[in-house]
């Protein structure tokens, strides 16, 4: 079997993805280690998706979503894989854009009956009073396409109009799209990991983000507290809890059409009920720093190798 490694120059993505080119040489080594003949190709052209195509490989392992040409096209990977006939891991271009679009993934599952912290979205100068936000303070600010966001600097839980004013300014002049604005929910923090193996069965790892408490004594995921490393996940003991967390994770699975793979983010109020708040289905694939897999190490014991292996063999199992 001939696996080929997808990526794109993508220090500076502001996009999901498996990583650095160092993460994706870790990914290439587990598979190597498999047994598989693979390769990892840093893509930037059409042109070089095009040799991809040529060589026909069994599978491609997609460590972005897009990749964009010099001439600013934005390519989508499973869409031209698709067109091409190339068999590829993760999910379509249409469930991908739920990941790629918070308020999206929010707005379809609403409909679907699934929970979502209430939530708007907004550009500079669109509220231009306190009467005009439609949602009670504190409230969390982050762009509406970039699932890797944590509220850098630890400013993005404002609790006053002139700090959501500012904020939303600063974020849009960063990411230049809108800014989803979403209530602050007051309960714990859950991520859930999931596979579909290849014989049909899901496997679920379901596990509680730990964070540290910000000055204001609320709860709050900042860049730097990520960067030192001071997060930490843990095993879910209360079954009720951890049998509502799966529960919607599966339900959000397979209502937005994921495949393959996929991270469920989720969070409860002090009621103990949950709701959905993002997708991420181009996982951070880091050994060692990666949620997607160290959930399923928590949850289930599973080694990183064990957990590339499930890709993989999912991918190869429509060859």
């Amino acid at each position: 079997m001939n696996i080929e490694i997808i990526t794109t120059p993508n220090e500076d993505f502001r996009e999901t993805g498996f990583g650095t080119l160092k993460t994706c040489n870790g990914v290439l080594d587990s598979i190597n280690s498999m047994g598989y003949n693979v390769r990892l190709e840093v893509c930037q052209t059409k042109e070089n998706l095009s040799e991809v195509v040529t060589r026909q490989p069994d599978l491609v392992i997609l460590a972005v979503k897009n990749i964009i040409t010099d001439d600013g096209e934005t390519i989508c990977l499973s869409e031209f894989f698709a067109e091409n006939g190339i068999n590829f891991s993760g999910s379509s271009k249409e469930a991908l854009m739920f990941d790629s679009d918070k308020a999206l993934a929010k707005s379809y599952l609403k409909d679907k009956g699934i929970r979502t912290a209430r939530y708007f979205t907004a550009v500079p100068g669109e509220h231009k009073r306190d009467f005009d936000i439609p949602i009670n303070y504190p409230l969390f600010l982050k762009p509406i396409n970039s699932v890797n966001y944590n509220g850098k600097d630890g400013l993005s839980l404002v609790n006053n109009f002139a700090d959501f004013q500012n904020r939303v300014l600063s974020l849009h002049n960063l990411y230049n799209v809108p800014i989803l604005v979403e209530e602050y929910l007051d309960g714990q923090d859950f991520t859930v990991s999931m596979i579909k193996a290849q014989d049909g069965d899901m496997l679920v790892s379901a596990v509680e983000i730990i964070t540290p408490k910000s000055d204001k004594k609320i709860m709050l995921l900042g860049e730097e507290v990520k960067k030192a490393n001071h997060k930490k996940l843990i095993s879910i003991e209360d079954k009720v809890i951890i049998n509502r967390v799966k529960n919607l994770a599966i339900d959000a699975y397979i209502d937005l059409n994921i495949r393959d793979f996929g991270q469920i983010d989720i969070k409860t109020n002090k009621s103990g009920h949950c709701f959905f708040m993002q997708a991420n289905l181009v996982p951070n694939m880091t050994n060692g720093t990666s949620r997607f897999t160290e959930a399923f190490t928590i949850g289930l014991g599973l080694t990183y190798d064990e957990i590339i292996g499930l890709i993989v063999d999912e991918g190869i199992s429509r060859v």
